[in-house]
């Protein structure tokens, strides 16, 4: 099988080692052209942690055959920096392995796993690392079935959230302060209630 692995994040980067050592791998982190996929010529398509939207007529023409993995509970936190405000808007935490379709986060899903978190104690960098982890220990685990198509997609339930990036790069100066992405999740919730209030 040739896969096209679509990724801009060194998080990754365990993930396509584990691939490229069981099918013909192509890693890819520029916008992808419809030249591009004639040229390689892929037989399935991952998307993780790839920062750029595929287009309609691509999807259109590997439908059900470009698998996205999101470090949400869909339907909740579709977009950008889920992780974030799983915790700003107290919705569930988990991953999500999903087929892309038209819209962002959207397409049916094909495994999910919650994920719980000691959030006394957790902090916003932690929590990041221990999703991408489970992810990729739950694509893993998927692998063969997904790979001979014999996992049944679930169309995504009614409703959740979506949020775009610029929602969290208007605030991630004040809300991240001084401690980064090292900060307390009880910090960083306090933090976006003052400034909620301070807005509204």
């Amino acid at each position: 099988m040739k896969l096209l692995f679509l990724t801009n994040n060194a998080v990754s980067a365990p993930l396509m080692e584990w691939l490229a050592q069981r099918t013909e791998l192509t890693a890819w982190s520029d916008p992808l052209q419809p030249d591009t996929l004639r040229t390689l010529g892929p037989d399935l398509i991952v998307s993780y942690s790839y920062r750029h939207i595929i287009g309609n007529d691509i999807v259109m023409a590997y439908r059900e055959r470009i698998i996205n993995l999101h470090i949400s509970l869909l339907p909740y936190n579709r977009g950008a920096d889920p992780n974030l405000w799983s915790f700003l808007e107290n919705t569930p935490k988990g991953v999500s392995i999903h087929y892309i379709d038209a819209g962002i986060d959207t397409g049916a899903l094909l495994a999910q796993a919650e994920v719980a978190f000691d959030e006394a104690h957790e902090t916003l960098g932690h929590s990041y690392q221990m999703l991408h982890q489970r992810i990729q220990a739950l694509f893993r685990n998927h692998w063969d079935a997904m790979q001979s198509g014999s996992l049944r997609a679930t169309p995504q339930t009614a409703g959740g959230t979506f949020h775009y990036a610029r929602e969290f790069a208007a605030i991630k100066d004040v809300l991240l302060g001084e401690e980064g992405f090292g900060i307390t999740i009880p910090l960083l919730q306090q933090r976006y209630q003052r400034l909620f209030h301070a807005q509204a």
